[in-house]
């Protein structure tokens, strides 16, 4: 299923081409797509640092130039060699994911996500990497009362997980080492990103697990009314706008949302993928999370389309049947590494 690896725009499909590229999470979602599209993008080296708490081996490409190192960001030795290859660019993807395992252990999460980013921007700026780019979420530090569409220029302090907290952290250490060190970092802010290579499980997100769900027959929770949204973004176009953030000149200190500007009602995801998977068992509703607070999301994408020239070209529908191809590919390892 396209991704659409190769990007659009004639200077970023150059500017990675014999670079040496830093893919923290690189077994996620994001990360092993990201990496595909860096190696057919001609990077001569690519180095992954992820521990697998939320990824699996096999999500990554197989490729002589990619060197895997199984580990967290919180080992100094492990950062160390990983920075010892002097990446060009670092693509700060690992996180202790996501809200509710952060409320269950907020520790952990300020551990990874708060620490762990210190330490990767402190490595960053030691090896004089030209670009880091760090990702987000805009699903965090916006907050449940920001008026849509959701603006890089409103960010609020009442928070509702360790997660979205340590999120908004991570922010404040990448200006931090821009604005005093000059360490150029662009926050990329991601909004509930889905498509192949996310494996169901508790923490994950709403689309994979509806998926995995529905193939065996279940009815889809809802937790609320259903009538809530979110701006649910294929990672195809993910991937366009981080490989933009990457090497593009004058953002360097920018946030940039990236997604695809679009409310998606929960209710409606729920029907469209049983109505792909042939699920006759319906919809079941249950109790929303306590920390559940937001109700709509939609982010403003004007900047990312000033800045970037970034357009998402995936609408959900295509989105989803690209997903449920993934799921049907790899069905036997989808089945033994759902974590719920």
């Amino acid at each position: 299923m396209p991704l659409g690896p190769q990007s659009t725009h004639p200077q970023v499909a150059t500017a990675y081409r014999g670079r040496t590229v830093l893919v923290t999470g690189g077994a996620g979602c994001i990360g092993s797509n990201l990496c595909r599209a860096l190696l057919e993008a001609g990077v001569q080296r690519l180095v992954v640092l992820d521990d697998l708490s939320a990824a699996e081996p096999w999500n990554l490409p197989e490729d002589e130039r990619l060197t895997f190192l199984q580990g967290t960001i919180l080992d100094p030795d492990l950062l160390q060699r990983a920075f010892a290859a002097r990446p060009a660019f670092v693509f700060h993807l690992a996180a202790f994911f996501a809200n509710q395992n952060s409320v269950e252990h907020p520790e952990s999460d300020l551990q990874v996500n708060g620490l762990g980013t210190l330490r990767l921007l402190e490595a960053a700026r030691a090896a004089g990497v030209e670009r880091v780019v760090y990702a987000s979420s805009g699903c965090s530090v916006y907050g449940s009362q920001a008026p849509l569409p959701l603006r890089e220029d409103f960010v609020s302090l009442n928070l509702d997980t360790p997660y979205q907290i340590t999120k908004l952290l991570g922010e404040l250490y990448a200006n931090f080492f821009h604005n005093y060190h000059g360490l150029p970092v662009v926050r990329a802010r991601l909004f509930n990103v889905y498509g192949p290579g996310e494996v169901p499980g508790r923490y994950r997100n709403v689309i994979p697990n509806f998926i995995y769900w529905a193939q065996r027959g279940q009815p889809l929770p809802i937790t609320g009314t259903g009538e809530e949204t979110r701006d649910f973004t294929y990672v195809g176009d993910i991937l366009e706008g981080l490989l933009r953030c990457g090497v593009l000149p004058g953002i360097a200190g920018q946030a940039i949302n990236l997604a695809s500007g679009v409310e998606t009602r929960v209710l409606d995801l729920a029907q469209q993928v049983n109505a792909l998977t042939g699920n006759r068992a319906g919809l079941r509703h249950t109790q929303r999370r306590r920390w559940d607070t937001h109700s709509r999301r939609r982010a403003a994408i004007d900047k990312a389309r000033q800045l970037l020239g970034y357009q998402p070209r995936t609408d959900f529908a295509t989105g989803l049947r690209h997903t449920l191809a993934w799921f049907q590919n790899h069905h036997k390892e989808i089945e033994q590494a759902a974590r719920f």
